[in-house]
């Protein structure tokens, strides 16, 4: 019989946990309007084909629950740990939230002043994790990157539909 994992490991099970119950709710949010509302916008010829976004997103979500679990295990419950869980906390309530803004509610100008948001607390959180570990910096990056490119492509969505 194999031992329970330590205790360490049941934290990054609770990071990946709050994660994707986050990506669930965007999904819930997301999925009505994905071949109804979305595909009638006019959206920018750049505009990634809609198969890639499940992949880069789980990805996503799997990275950014290692890079917070690591640095918040670094810290070894000092009083900066709880600050790791409530930035990582925000963020991932800010990334459900466009999904409910933008498809949910049909409101792409309400969800870019939420993504905006979300962006710069998404450099404060890589800024925080560069210092704290490396490695979770170096995780963290894709997101603030994927998080970038998807501000810009509501920015031109947004210009284009209202």
């Amino acid at each position: 019989m194999r031992d329970s994992p330590p205790p360490r490991y049941l934290a990054l099970v609770g990071f990946l946990i709050v994660t994707f119950a986050a990506a669930g709710i965007g999904s819930a949010a997301t999925f009505p309007s994905v071949h109804t509302w979305y595909p009638t916008l006019a959206k920018p010829s750049w505009t990634p084909p809609s198969w890639l976004f499940g992949p880069v997103w789980t990805t996503l979500y799997v990275a950014m629950a290692v890079a917070a679990w690591r640095v918040w295990r670094g810290l070894h419950g000092a009083p900066a740990a709880t600050a790791v869980v409530v930035l990582f906390g925000t963020q991932i309530a800010l990334n459900a939230l466009w999904s409910i803004l933008f498809f949910g509610m049909r409101r792409p100008g309400l969800a870019l002043v939420d993504i905006v948001a979300l962006w710069v607390l998404l450099v404060v959180i890589l800024v925080r994790f560069w210092r704290a570990d490396r490695i979770s910096g170096l995780l963290w990056t894709p997101y603030v990157a994927w998080v970038s490119f998807a501000t810009a492509l509501n920015a031109a969505i947004w210009n284009l539909n209202c």
